[in-house]
């Protein structure tokens, strides 16, 4: 008997698996579009509202909390029933969360429904993250997981490039209806492009997993199995808690403190450039310009990140773009107001930024075993995207004190260096071949 985890990961990707890695893309760049459509939307927020640099930091910062509270709950819920119905649940909140947000008429209900569709994202984020490892081959699946990420700057290059038309055109909540109406169009393709995970299933063996098995087998062009694996009823019924375990308590606090401090440093640049380019003297379409700049240069980051890892390590290479990111921050905050200069700049910036956030995916994917994969990358997400809610409210209150954006780059960027120390200590190995559970040293 051949097991059906091992046929997917020796094998050569069948178009169907890619049809699955390209729709992670495709729901990744919608997380990209979502999480910063509010910082396309924010110099028009504060203008209309009157509101200071400080009150628009915990506006910026309220979908990072329900991200945070998403990944970290919803990534569970991924690994207890299934990949496919979190992630049109995910949707369904999403699509919700920036419909409602173009009601909104004070900063207090614009708030709560970003706090909403941050629940859904969260939970989108743990899951994709799992759908993109376990639909890949072995070969691939470092740059399976790396093209899913590099979706997030796609989403804001592309949104940003709608946003600023509409912003031309309309108000700041032309944008979140182009973002419920984008969102709400991946139901449909969730619902019939992607199976359940034959991973997962594997490992859960939940009522009639062979009959879903072979289901899922048969829609990526492969043949069904007679039986299923033989897996442990211990493993199988393996607990949230269980990255706490002594086998796994280092990796998790290793990773959620090394995600944590990058993405302090990434959503103070994601987060601040549009308002910083405002004040500059710009435009807010040239800020959304500018921001697009950004993000170019984080797709090709991610991207240039996900084929240098099919040669050399995926830790070694996260390490050094994790440096590098508080080199450009530094570079970032001498930046003088020349628009040219100021998106040159950015697209470097963004390269490093998001390449470190490709990188610690990557590293995710691989450290977790299937039954705890989205719940490990969902605690280590959650509790860095929780974290990250500081990023902006701390930026908002330095530039509220009187320092200048030289110093307040260089204090926002320190945490990706640290991010860097900290993977230093990490015990990592690829992981072997058949589906098997993640090579971690113990």
């Amino acid at each position: 008997m051949k097991d059906p985890r091992e046929i997917l990961a020796t094998s050569r990707m069948s178009v169907a698996q890619i049809v699955v890695i390209a729709v992670t893309v495709g729901l990744n760049a919608l997380d990209g579009f979502d999480v910063l459509a509010i910082s396309f939307a924010s110099p028009g927020i504060a203008r209309e509202w009157g509101i200071d640099r400080a009150a628009l930091g915990f506006v910026l910062s309220m979908e990072l909390i329900g991200m945070g509270a998403g990944s970290i709950f919803l990534g569970g819920v991924a690994d207890k029933i299934g990949r496919r119905r979190t992630l049109l649940g995910c949707l369904v909140v999403m699509s919700i969360g920036m419909l409602m947000a173009t009601q909104a008429r004070n900063v207090y209900s614009l708030s709560i429904w970003r706090v909403i569709t941050g629940l859904g994202i969260g939970g989108m984020l743990a899951t994709i993250n799992a759908v993109a490892s376990e639909f890949s081959n072995s070969r691939r699946r470092a740059l399976c997981v790396s093209l899913m990420a590099i979706g997030y700057p796609v989403g804001a290059v592309v949104g940003g490039s709608i946003a600023a038309m509409l912003l031309k055109q309309g108000d700041w909540r032309a944008v979140f209806w182009f973002g419920a109406s984008a969102t709400a169009a991946f139901i449909p393709l969730v619902f019939f492009l992607v199976p359940e995970s034959i991973e997962w299933l594997c490992q859960r063996q939940p009522a009639d997993a062979l009959a879903a098995v072979n289901r899922s087998l048969i829609r990526l062009g492969r043949m069904a199995v007679d039986a299923l694996p033989a897996v442990s009823i211990e493993t199988r019924k393996r607990s949230m808690a269980a990255i706490f375990s002594p086998q796994f308590v280092r990796i998790t606090l290793l990773m959620s403190f090394a995600y944590f401090l990058h993405v302090i440093s990434f959503y103070f640049i994601i987060k601040w450039i549009p308002k910083i380019v405002v004040d500059l003297g710009f435009t807010p379409s040239s800020a959304a310009g500018v921001l697009v700049w950004l993000n170019v240069g984080g797709a090709t980051g991610g991207a240039v990140l996900g084929l240098m890892s099919l040669r050399f390590g995926l830790k070694g290479l996260t390490m050094l773009v994790l440096a590098m990111t508080t080199v450009m921050l530094a570079i970032f905050g001498r930046t003088q107001p020349d628009l040219a200069h100021l998106s040159i700049i950015c697209a470097i910036a963004g390269f490093f930024t998001n390449a470190g956030i490709v990188g610690l995916y990557g590293i995710l994917a691989q450290v977790f075993p299937t039954n705890l994969r989205a719940t490990g990358t969902g605690f280590a997400v959650g509790t860095g995207r929780a974290g990250s809610v500081l990023a902006p409210i701390i930026a908002g209150f330095l530039f509220k004190a009187g320092y200048g954006l030289e110093f307040v780059a260089v204090a926002m960027g320190i945490g990706s260096f640290a991010a860097a120390f900290l993977l230093w200590f990490l015990p990592f190995k690829p992981e072997p071949v058949a589906g098997a559970e993640a090579a971690v040293s113990p």
